[in-house]
């Protein structure tokens, strides 16, 4: 028996260009395409981009400084279900900081890092507040049973932070 070449590769061509190409519809129709649909209807989102895992979703976030961060990840969370599910969300966002928000950032972190470890999260608003007090920084904290949020903003300029509640996975100060 003699095997030709051109139908082999062929059939090898065919068979993955079909395996590869479902796995790519299946994932693009039934994960990341609703998971789109819903940050990117969220009001304040200018562009989102995902990467799914096994264990973990990455986000890139370009968010508008008013943005009510709290609310869009209850919004990924409660209707993106199916495809969050037992998975964690990693937050990056486009720096759209100044100088200023930085420094009171810098200035601010170890007040909040104290209040993180000591678990009084109620005090991290109102420290937030004395410290911006006179700057014409705006600052936003919210909570929920997972994670703190800090939106802080000046103009145009904005900065969000995600803080871990869980003592052991404090990367965020790095």
């Amino acid at each position: 028996m003699k095997l030709r070449p051109i139908p082999i590769v062929l059939t090898v061509v065919v068979s993955a260009t079909v395996l590869f190409g479902g796995w790519f519809f299946y994932r693009q129709t039934t994960m990341q395409g609703p998971l789109q649909k819903i940050v990117q209807d969220y009001n304040g989102v200018n562009n989102a981009q995902f990467n799914i895992n096994r264990n973990q979703i990455n986000l890139k976030l370009d968010l508008k400084p008013d943005t009510n961060l709290s609310g869009l990840v209850d919004q990924i969370t409660t209707k993106g279900k199916s495809v969050v599910g037992n998975r964690t969300l990693k937050f990056d966002f486009v720096d759209h900081s100044s100088d200023k928000l930085n420094r009171y950032w810098d200035s601010a972190m170890f007040t909040v890092a104290e209040a993180m470890d000591n678990k009084k999260y109620t005090d991290i608003p109102a420290k937030l507040q004395i410290l911006a007090k006179d700057s014409g920084i705006k600052t936003q904290t919210e909570m929920d049973n997972k994670n703190v949020y800090i939106s802080l903003s000046d103009g145009a300029a904005s900065k969000f932070i995600v803080l871990p509640r869980d003592p052991g996975k404090m990367g965020v100060w790095e």
